[in-house]
């Protein structure tokens, strides 16, 4: 589904774009502290596969040329 987005640039009031801009980043933070919450909780409840998952990125540490 598609929101529909108002045309900011074709409105004469800077007050509303800024307004949004402040909006969308409070948004966007908002739903990145929730995505990180929701990581950490998936990491408590399953302990093997958050084992398994800092095993392969340690190897991809390791194997990684500078």
């Amino acid at each position: 589904m598609v929101w529909p987005v108002p045309d900011l640039e074709e409105t004469p009031d800077p007050e509303i774009r800024r307004e949004s801009d402040a909006e969308r980043r409070r948004r966007r933070a908002q739903f990145l502290r929730e995505l990180h919450e929701a990581k950490a909780l998936r990491d408590r409840v399953q302990p093997r596969r958050a084992r398994a998952a800092r095993m392969r990125q340690a190897m991809r540490m390791r194997t990684f040329r500078w």
